[in-house]
């Protein structure tokens, strides 16, 4: 792709929570709610962040000792209570819409690539409107090894039939970083979504090309 001068790269990977939907707390909520209700102890607000965030609900269980039937159950009513905090919380985010029409005008490719559930991420990208924007939804479903592992990375460029250098992928948390990083692809870290923004993403892909020399 080229514009202005420039040979970019051509495709942008989203990870979800925190990067495209506000939705950590959700996943913080929801967990608690779900240990509460089976009598395990809830893990406090900075355990959420520093060690949890990130990880699918499968590998949070898995920490925290949960094993067989019970693990089952907690899983399936964090999921639940997930989804009911979408739907009572979620909203279309013009903001995110308008960034990703643009870049979808400028010519790249979009997906998104989580550790979430697909019912779950599916669910988050519609209530908020982005999901007509991506080319396709990458989950934990659809590789073995999840974030901080680089293998749903690897599968996007699969995908998109691309390299790593021409992939920008923009991450928030430690696992996530971890696998974009792992993936050799260009990397933009943002703090939360407020950070992900149309001027960011594209000082980023300018900055890649000056240090690349594209």
């Amino acid at each position: 792709m080229e514009q202005d001068g420039y040979i970019e790269m051509k495709a942008i990977f989203f990870d979800l929570d925190g990067v495209l939907v506000d939705a950590c707390d959700w996943h913080y909520y929801s967990l608690n709610d779900a240990l509460e209700y089976y009598e395990k102890p809830k893990i406090t607000y900075a355990e959420h962040l520093d060690r949890f965030n990130g990880l699918p609900t499968n590998k949070k269980l898995e920490i925290l000792g949960l094993r067989g039937e019970l693990r089952k159950d907690v899983w399936k009513m964090k999921q639940n209570r997930t989804l009911d905090n979408i739907r009572k919380y979620g909203s279309i985010d013009k903001y995110k819409i308008r960034m990703l029409y643009k870049l979808k005008e400028e010519g790249y490719k979009i997906a998104c690539v989580t550790n979430s559930i697909k019912l779950t991420a599916i669910e988050m990208l519609s209530v908020t409107g982005l999901l007509p924007f991506m080319d396709f939804v990458i989950t934990n479903e659809d590789v073995i090894n999840n974030k901080p592992n680089p293998d749903c990375y690897l599968l996007a460029f699969e995908k998109m039939g691309i390299s790593s250098s021409d992939a920008l992928i923009i991450e928030d948390s430690p696992k996530g970083i971890m696998a974009a990083l792992a993936s050799e692809a260009n990397v933009l870290k943002v703090e939360d979504i407020y950070d992900v923004t149309y001027y960011n993403i594209r000082r980023k892909i300018n900055e890649s090309f000056n240090t690349n020399g594209r």
